[in-house]
C-alpha cells in the first residue's frame, strides 16, 4: 500500500478520519491531496453577501460591523449578535449563551465565518456559525488559532466543506498531508508529454493548487491538474478500445441482393445524405473481422431508428440474427410495431404469405404471457428471429440466440456498460453493437462519457418534416393563456390532427403512497411530490379527468402511462396511431420512439419538472408529418426566476445540440459523465467538459499513442497507479447504485 493510500486515522486521528469519511467521503492522504478548493478570497476582497441562498452552507470573508450582547429578560442567559458586511449588504451571526465570544469579535475585524444560511424576521443570518478570525492578534473560534500566519501572503482557499468540517479545518487537516506526503504523490503523466505541454511537475502543482500566492499560480497548478484527469481517463477509455478491436468478430459483408435490398426499394422516400453516409460507416465496421463499437447520435426525428433498421438487415442477410435493446415495453412495442409496419411482408418469413427473402421480427418484454415468451425464446435459439425487438428481458441467462451478430441499444443513458456488456456475451464471438441516443451530446460529452465508442452524427432531418414552435404559458400570471392553450387543442382536433397532453406523475398511488412519496422517485416517469413549498406536480389521471370535463369536453381523452398492464398500453397506442384517439394524456412514457404523424399540438403540464433535453425529447413527438408541429410550456413558476430561463431557452431554439449545452451548464458535470458508465470517472474536479474541449481531445491523441505503445503500461507504473484509483473508485460507485 503507498503512502497515499494511507487511511486518514494516522495522519489527523480518528475522530476527525470519522468526520471526513462520514461527511465529505474523504478516506485516505490521496483522497485529501485531491479534495481542491472550490474557490480563493484575497484579504480584503470580501464576498458578496447578497448572493447567499438560504439553506446554503457557504464560508465567506466579511468584517464585523456591529457586536451586540443581550441577555435574555425571562430567563438566564444572553444571545450575542454580530452583524458582518462585505461593504454593500449585511449578515447577521447570532450566538446563544455564549457571550464570551465579544472579546474576540471585535468591530472592524475580518474573518471566515462558515454555516448554514437561515431565515430570522425576513433577515439572513448564521446560527452559532464557526468561524476563524484573520487579525494577527486575535485567536479563532473553537480555539483553531493561526489564520492569520496560515494564509499569510497568500491566497485563502474556500473548500467543498460540511457543517461538521469547515474550510479552514480542512485546510488544517490538508497542510498536515502536504507537509508529510508531498514527496509520495508519484507522477502519472510521462515527462515527454509535460514537456511538450509545458506541464509542471505533479508535486508543485498540489502544492500551488492548495498554497497559491497569485493568481498565476493558481492557473498554472489547475493547467496541470486538468490534463491529469483528461488523460487518465482517456487512458482508461483507450484501453478499453484497444480490448475491444482486439476481439475477433464474425464478419456481416453486405448482400447486394438479399433483404436489406428488398427492403430499400420499398421506402417510399430518398434516405438523406446523412444517413447514407451513416449508413456506409456501419456497413464497413459490420464488414470488419473485429467487433463494431459505434454510438449513433442525431437530432429528435432525424432517422436513427431507419439507419438502425438497415444494419440489422445487413447482419440478417449475412446469416446472423440481431437484437434492439429498448428501456420500457411501451418503446420495445413501439419499435416492433413500426418495422414490421415498414417491412411489411418481409417480416413474415416462414409464414403464409410472407416473402421468400423475409425473416421473422419477435417481440419479448417482460411481462409476456408463459406460452407467448416460450415461443419467441424458440425462434432466437432457432434462428427463426432474425430481428429481435426487447427490454431488459433481452438479458436474461437463460434468453439464447442462435448467432447472434448485431446488438442495438436504444437511449444508451438507460442502460449501463455492464447490461449491454451481458446481452454481448450472448453471441460465440463479439457481435457488433450499435448504441443510439436520442439526446443530442456536445462532442466533448461523447469523447468522455462514450468515449469506448466510434460516434456518428446525423444532423439532417428528412424531407418533409414540419418546423415546431414553442411557447411558454405562465399559468399563474397570464390565467388566459393556458385557457387558450386548450383552444388551440381542440382547434387542431377540428382539423383532424391529434394531441398529447404530457403530466410529471401518474396519479393512481393510493393516500398513503402519496404521503410517503420521496423528492427523487424510484419510477422513472412519476416525478413525484416536489421537494419544496409548492403544490404537488399535476398527475395525468387528475388531469385527463378536469381535460375531459372542462375545456376539451366531447373528444375522445385516453391515458397512458407505465403502470397499465402490458395489453392496455399497447391498446391505446395502437388506437392512438389509428386516429381513434384525439387527445392522449400520458407521463413521459412517449418521451423516445414514438411516432404519430398526425399529432400536431402537446402541452406539457409543470414543464418547469422536466430537465432542458427532456423537454425536447418530448417536443419532438409533434411535427413529424406535413402539418406544423405546436408545442406549449406550461408553467406556473415567476419571470426571471432559472426555471423560466429554462423554459425560454427550449422555445427558443430547436437545436438540440444547443439545448444539451445549456443543459450541462445548468448541471453538475458529474450528472452527465455519471450515467452509468461504470468505469467512467464519475465526477471531475477541475476538468470541464464544456470548456476544456481542446485538453479533452489532445489528451485522447496522446492516450490513443501511449496506449497503441504500451498496453499494460508497464514502463508508466505511477500511470497505472493512477488509472487503477480511478476504476477501482467508479467500479465501487457503480456496483453500489446497481
Amino acid at each position: 500500500m503507498g503512502a497515499l493510500d494511507e487511511p486518514l486515522t494516522k495522519l489527523v486521528g480518528d475522530r476527525t478520519a470519522k468526520v471526513l469519511a462520514d461527511s465529505l467521503k474523504l478516506r485516505t492522504v490521496g483522497d485529501l491531496l485531491h479534495h481542491y478548493p472550490r474557490r480563493y478570497v484575497e484579504r480584503g476582497q470580501l464576498t458578496s453577501l447578497d448572493e447567499l441562498e438560504v439553506d446554503e452552507h457557504v464560508t465567506v470573508l466579511a468584517r464585523i460591523e456591529k457586536v451586540t450582547l443581550i441577555p435574555f429578560k425571562a430567563r438566564k442567559g444572553d444571545r450575542l449578535e454580530v452583524i458582518v458586511t462585505d461593504g454593500r449588504s449585511r449578515l447577521s451571526l447570532v450566538f446563544f449563551n455564549q457571550g464570551w465570544r465579544h472579546k474576540e469579535l471585535r468591530t472592524g475585524a475580518q474573518g471566515l465565518f462558515a454555516g448554514k444560511v437561515g431565515l430570522f424576521n425576513r433577515t439572513r443570518q448564521l446560527a452559532s456559525p464557526d468561524y476563524q478570525l484573520l487579525d494577527e492578534e486575535a485567536t479563532a473560534g473553537e480555539g483553531a488559532g493561526g489564520a492569520a500566519r496560515q494564509f499569510a501572503g497568500r491566497l485563502i482557499p474556500v473548500y467543498p466543506a460540511s457543517a461538521q468540517m469547515p474550510s479552514w479545518k480542512l485546510s488544517i487537516c490538508i497542510e498536515t498531508a502536504l507537509t508529510k506526503h508531498l514527496g509520495d504523490v508519484g507522477e502519472p503523466l510521462p515527462a515527454e508529454l509535460r514537456e511538450k505541454h509545458r506541464l509542471i511537475p505533479l508535486p508543485e502543482a498540489l502544492e500551488l493548487i492548495h498554497r497559491p500566492r497569485s493568481q498565476a499560480e493558481r492557473e498554472r497548478a489547475q493547467s496541470r491538474l486538468r490534463w491529469d484527469e483528461a488523460f487518465v481517463l482517456q487512458v482508461a477509455l483507450a484501453q478499453r478500445r484497444a480490448a475491444d478491436a482486439a476481439l475477433p468478430a464474425v464478419p456481416r459483408p453486405a448482400r447486394p441482393d438479399g433483404l436489406l435490398a428488398a427492403f430499400d426499394a420499398r421506402l417510399p422516400f430518398t434516405l438523406t445524405d446523412g444517413q447514407q453516409k451513416v449508413s456506409a460507416e456501419i456497413a464497413a465496421d459490420l464488414a470488419s473481422a473485429h467487433p463494431m463499437h459505434r454510438l449513433l447520435q442525431g437530432e429528435v426525428g432525424s432517422g436513427k431508428t431507419l439507419v438502425a433498421l438497415r444494419a440489422m438487415l445487413t447482419v440478417v442477410d449475412a446469416g446472423g440474427q440481431a437484437v434492439l435493446l429498448a428501456p420500457t415495453e411501451v418503446l420495445a412495442q413501439q419499435h416492433h410495431r413500426s418495422i414490421v409496419e415498414m417491412m411489411g411482408d418481409l417480416a413474415e418469413g416462414g409464414m403464409l404469405g410472407g416473402s421468400e427473402l423475409g425473416t421473422k421480427v419477435a417481440l419479448l418484454t417482460g411481462s409476456m404471457g408463459a406460452p407467448a415468451r416460450r415461443q419467441v425464446m424458440l425462434d432466437m435459439a432457432c434462428g427463426d428471429a432474425g430481428l429481435t425487438i426487447g427490454t431488459h428481458a433481452l438479458i436474461e441467462d437463460r434468453i439464447q440466440f442462435q448467432d447472434l451478430g448485431l446488438v442495438v441499444v436504444d437511449e444508451q443513458h438507460r442502460f449501463g456498460v455492464e447490461q449491454r456488456d451481458a446481452l454481448r456475451a450472448k453471441g460465440e464471438q463479439p457481435p457488433h453493437l450499435l448504441v443510439m441516443t436520442a439526446t443530442p451530446i456536445p462532442r466533448t460529452v461523447a469523447m468522455t462519457v462514450f468515449g469506448d465508442l466510434e460516434t456518428s452524427v446525423l444532423d439532417q432531418l428528412p424531407a418533409g418534416r414540419s418546423p415546431i414552435s414553442s411557447h411558454v404559458v405562465p399559468a399563474v400570471e397570464k390565467p388566459n393563456f393556458l385557457a387558450r392553450a386548450w383552444e388551440r387543442v381542440r382547434e387542431e382536433v377540428g382539423k383532424g390532427h391529434q394531441a398529447y397532453v404530457v403530466c410529471p406523475r401518474i396519479g393512481d398511488e393510493p393516500e398513503d403512497s402519496k404521503k410517503k412519496r420521496k423528492a427523487v422517485p424510484d419510477d422513472p416517469e412519476d416525478l413525484g411530490a416536489s421537494s419544496d413549498d409548492r403544490r404537488p406536480p399535476l398527475s395525468v389521471v387528475e388531469t385527463a379527468e378536469m381535460l375531459a370535463k372542462g375545456p376539451l369536453a366531447g373528444l375522445r381523452v385516453e391515458i397512458l402511462h407505465g403502470r397499465l398492464t402490458p395489453e392496455a398500453k399497447d391498446d391505446v397506442m395502437k388506437r392512438f396511431t389509428a386516429g381513434e384517439v384525439d387527445v392522449l394524456v400520458a407521463t413521459t412514457v412517449i418521451e423516445v420512439g414514438v411516432n404519430v404523424p398526425n399529432s400536431t399540438v402537446m402541452v406539457i403540464m409543470d414543464a418547469d419538472r422536466f430537465g432542458v433535453s427532456q423537454l425536447h425529447q418530448l417536443r419532438g413527438r409533434v411535427g413529424r408529418g406535413s402539418a406544423p408541429g405546436l408545442c406549449l410550456l406550461v408553467s406556473d413558476m415567476p419571470a426571471g426566476s432559472a426555471a423560466r430561463a429554462r423554459l425560454d431557452a427550449v422555445a427558443g431554439t430547436l437545436d438540440g445540440f444547443e439545448l444539451s449545452r445549456i443543459d450541462l451548464e445548468q448541471r453538475r458535470e458529474g450528472d452527465v459523465l455519471g450515467q452509468a458508465q461504470s468505469g467512467v470517472k464519475s465526477s471531475l474536479k477541475v476538468l470541464s467538459v464544456l470548456e476544456d474541449e481542446d485538453v479533452i481531445a489532445t489528451a485522447r491523441e496522446e492516450a490513443a499513442a501511449l496506449v497503441a505503445e504500451d498496453p499494460s503500461l508497464a514502463d508508466h507504473p505511477d500511470l497505472r497507479t493512477a488509472l487503477e484509483s480511478l476504476l477501482d473508485e467508479d467500479r465501487a460507485e457503480y456496483l453500489e447504485k446497481g
